[in-house]
């Protein structure tokens, strides 16, 4: 089965191909297709919805099914911020990595402002599959709670993970192997829900 995945992060890309691969679901990162897609406005306040604008606009688009994933990191003492705007957070940098690690730093900071308040935290992954005529096919949501660390820990993972402490293992998710992380985070627990639909779905999906 081959779905397009629409994002054009090599992190989220190579990060689905892991989860859904072994599953016998292959993906295709838009900047794969060698077609140039305006992207889309995510205007809407949850991250459900940004996740349905992004697969509606780029299966029409595209003429092809979609799937599109739209991710963030709710923490308690912040009101559930960053929450949608989880990526931008810190609203600096050019690269992708330079934005990860301003998004980190502002985490930090904001907490260390608050003093001894919870650190509590949760991920969660929003996916939305959408069919060519943007009909949406299957939605599905993932989370994972955490605990936010007081200074970056790890070499794997991207975006918050080097910042996220699980007590359980007493490791952030920058510390744990692959098949350890996608065998407990929001991403990884969404994407089997939706691999579970698509073998019992009566949808014939090309």
């Amino acid at each position: 089965m081959q779905l397009v995945l629409a994002t054009t992060n090599p992190h989220k890309v190579r990060e689905m191909r892991e989860i859904l691969g072994p599953l016998g679901v292959e993906l295709c990162g838009l900047d794969e297709l060698g077609m140039a897609v305006p992207e889309p406005e995510e205007t809407a306040p949850t991250l459900e919805g940004n996740a349905r604008i992004k697969a509606v606009t780029y299966a029409r688009a595209l003429g092809q099914t979609c799937l599109a994933d739209d991710s963030g990191l709710e923490v308690d003492a912040l009101g559930g911020a960053p929450g949608v705007h989880s990526a931008r957070y810190a609203g600096t940098g050019t690269t992708r990595d330079e934005r990860d690690r301003a998004n980190r730093e502002k985490l930090l900071a904001e907490l260390e402002r608050r003093g001894p308040v919870s650190r509590a935290t949760r991920l969660v992954c929003s996916l939305c599959l959408a069919e060519p005529t943007g009909r949406v096919l299957f939605e599905t949501r993932g989370t994972l709670e955490a605990v936010v660390a007081h200074e970056p820990r790890g070499e794997h993972g991207f975006g918050y993970d080097s910042v996220l402490y699980l007590p359980d293992v007493e490791k952030t998710l920058a510390e744990l192997t692959a098949d350890e992380l996608h065998a407990r985070s929001h991403r990884g627990t969404a994407a089997r829900a939706l691999h579970a639909w698509l073998l019992t779905t009566s949808e014939a999906l090309p």
